[in-house]
């Protein structure tokens, strides 16, 4: 059974940072791309970054310039680093996997809260 185990969440000051963590126990073969979601209370799930295996990137607007996304395909494993926290990034991050195929794998997501 594969789990995506996250970590590095927490309560941060604006302005401060974290790094988020989010690793493949378990063998995934034939990961295409990694990415994060956020989603906040009352709100829809948002895809935040993503990065294919090749290493291309994509960020949503509202966190361009701040956030961070890398993988190790080695590892199975995806990293997110965000700087610059704003109370309206507070949410539950989600990491996702996706094999070649289409096939998704999610993690248990992973809370920050930042405060003003």
């Amino acid at each position: 059974q594969v789990q995506l185990v996250e970590s590095g969440g927490g309560l941060v000051q604006a302005g401060g940072s974290l790094r988020l963590s989010c690793a493949a126990s378990g063998s995934i073969r034939n990961i295409n791309s990694m990415a994060w979601y956020r989603q906040a209370p009352g709100k829809q799930r948002e895809l935040v970054a993503s990065i294919t295996r090749g290493g291309s990137t994509m960020y949503t607007d509202s966190v361009k310039g701040r956030f961070t996304i890398s993988g190790d395909n080695a590892k199975n494993t995806v990293y997110l680093q965000v700087n610059g926290l704003k109370p309206e990034d507070t949410a539950v991050y989600y990491c996702r996997f996706r094999t070649y195929w289409g096939g998704d794998y999610w993690g248990q997501g992973t809370q920050v809260t930042v405060s003003s």
